[in-house]
């Protein structure tokens, strides 16, 4: 493969011409990791990789959808409302809807077991943080669809927050974040506090540290950058819905600050 070599080669010859024998040697050690980050990179971003890995979100979404609405004893007629507008808005064919459908009802079955799954999909996003912070923002949605998250859901998002490697902090902020992105969703709904939470920061930020993370959370759905890391593009049409709400957000924040008009 092109990459093997390339680091050694390369950083090897500058650390030669450079420093002679030592810096070759030098040169030689940083180019082996340089090779071996490059293949790791060339290995995520292969085709059959991004197939393994959308297909692995794809079927992990689902089940732990089924989890999450069954985590409190009983599933809704709003968490199935919501299971259903995630299907819709993904358009997706009648066998994808067959399986999506089958795959709830497996992950709310008793029978389920939940760290298998979870250990399957990590496995296969390997260190990549954006499918698995997608994951749990579906799953939060889902479970804020039934006038907010439960204690019984708040339980289970935590566990598998933390088979996914993602802390208390962090899927603290998200839940904040997410309860915070519903309120745009309905026109009117919202205030400045809610605009702040959105967009995962509080009123006292600075105005460079408000545009910096209005700029993280459109990246981080942005359609494009979450298909190139695994997110079957079916389910980015979710992500777009997101992004206008963090848009709406933003400008709400703007007409109070400014200096970001």
């Amino acid at each position: 493969m092109k990459f093997q070599f390339f680091g050694k080669v390369i950083v090897g010859l500058i650390g030669l011409a450079v420093a002679g024998i030592p810096g070759l040697i030098l040169g030689l050690v940083i180019g082996h990791l340089l090779d071996l980050t490059l293949l790791k990179n060339f290995h995520f971003g292969s085709s059959e990789n991004l197939d393994r890995i959308r297909h692995s979100f794809f079927e992990t979404t689902f089940l732990l959808l089924g989890y999450i609405a069954k985590a409190d004893g009983h599933i809704s007629p709003l968490e199935t409302d919501y299971a259903d507008r995630i299907i819709a808005q993904m358009a997706l064919g009648t066998q994808q809807r067959q399986q999506a459908i089958e795959l709830f009802r497996q992950g709310a079955g008793s029978a389920f077991e939940l760290e298998p799954v979870v250990a399957e999909f990590v496995q296969s996003c390997g260190k990549q943080p954006l499918p698995q912070q997608s994951l749990l923002l579906f799953l939060i949605s889902l479970a804020q669809a039934e006038h907010g998250v439960t204690p019984s859901e708040q339980s289970a998002l935590a566990r598998i927050a933390r088979l996914i490697g993602v802390g208390e902090v962090q899927l603290a902020t998200l839940l904040r974040m997410a309860n915070a992105q519903q309120q745009f969703h309905h026109q009117g709904a919202a205030g400045i506090e809610d605009a702040y939470a959105a967009l995962g920061i509080d009123s006292t930020a600075s105005d460079s540290e408000v545009k910096s993370a209005y700029h993280t959370r459109m990246s981080e759905n942005d359609p494009d950058k979450l298909t190139a890391n695994g997110v079957p593009e079916e389910m980015t049409r979710v992500a777009t819905e997101n992004a206008q709400e963090i848009q709406k957000a933003y400008e709400l924040i703007k007409q109070t600050r400014p200096a970001l008009r």
